[in-house]
């Protein structure tokens, strides 16, 4: 079996000794320290197997140094990285958010969704659009807030103590927020009647396998359908929610040992309508290593924004879509 911070190299049978003495750094190679561990028996030793610290050795020298000794090599046990459920947010520009006066007590009002409205491409080259029913769960069972900027410490609403109300109609999300009589508030307020806010978010986690679909009928445009999400806060903002920059992009696949340059030449020729049975295979084997880091389904996801995991599984389902085309 591996070891957790070691590699090692077997050069003769555990069972031909009956114990065993290990000696730290007694042999080096390029300056390099190996442990030895030493099969004893009937008073006699002999090396049996040799240890490679990972922190000051690659899995590559020591497997090479390994083969010149003739040993049967293992490297030091991979430490599984899993990456967290990611909350994802949508911001959509609102032409109809409006502060109204209900019994002296001053409202905001319209829209934090809007069905049926593909989205300018996002990571990966993605479409989004939001089906009609797609909140109509979640609305009805879940502890929903509204905040400013997404930030908690802004509290406006909350859906349980009736200072939100949430209800789809024929255009998508409507809301109505009762907010407090504070000064974050009433700032937000000015802000809105001033037309400086004019843009509302959500944010949300996709309802399991098919919370979503996905329309690859035109290799060119992939679009993703949420037909059922998980809601956690609904926030008017400042700046709107942007697609994820090349920089994070090659950070999220750095982090998973993907190529960043050779999956973009793949999905590039993909396009093109030119992909090779090497590139197919190249980006099956792609699918396989984004799906063990993903958590499984029914895992429960984070809470906080801090996985890139929403991000990773786009990637999955567009190279799964693309592979079959």
């Amino acid at each position: 079996m591996p070891y957790e911070n070691e590699h090692a190299c077997r050069l003769e049978d555990p069972k031909k000794f009956d114990r065993f003495n290990r000696k730290n750094c007694a042999e080096k190679h390029d300056g390099k320290c190996i442990d030895v561990i030493y099969g004893i028996k009937e008073g006699k030793s002999k090396i049996q197997a040799l240890r490679y610290n990972k922190d000051t050795w690659s899995e590559g020298d020591a497997r090479a140094h390994c083969k010149e000794r003739e040993g049967t090599f293992e490297p030091a046990k991979k430490e599984k990285k899993t990456v967290k459920k990611e909350i994802e947010r949508r911001t959509f520009e609102l032409d109809n958010i409006e502060i109204r006066s209900e019994d002296d007590k001053p409202k905001i009002k319209g829209h934090a969704a809007v069905f049926n409205k593909l989205s300018e491409p996002l990571i990966w080259g993605f479409q989004e659009q939001i089906a009609p029913g797609a909140f109509a769960r979640t609305i009805k069972k879940a502890d929903i807030r509204s905040l400013f900027n997404h930030d908690p410490n802004y509290i406006l609403g909350r859906n349980k103590s009736g200072t939100l109300v949430l209800e789809e109609d024929e255009k998508g999300l409507a809301i109505e927020i009762d907010p407090p009589d504070t000064s974050y508030a009433r700032d937000l307020m000015v802000s809105i009647k001033r037309g400086d806010i004019t843009q509302m978010s959500f944010a949300f986690q996709v309802h399991g396998e098919k919370g979503e679909s996905w329309d690859n009928s035109n290799p060119k445009k992939f679009i993703r359908t949420l037909l059922d999400v998980d809601l956690f806060d609904v926030s008017p903002v400042t700046y709107p929610a942007y697609p994820t920059t090349d920089v994070k992009v090659r950070s999220i696949l750095a982090e998973v040992g993907i190529d960043f340059d050779a999956l973009t030449a793949a999905l590039e020729s993909a396009e093109r309508g030119s992909l090779s049975q090497e590139e197919v295979a190249e980006l099956s084997a792609t699918i396989e290593k984004i799906r063990s880091y993903l958590p499984a389904e029914g895992e429960p996801g984070s809470q906080e924004v801090t996985g890139d995991s929403a991000h990773l599984e786009m990637l999955r389902k567009k190279l799964v879509l693309i592979a079959k085309i």
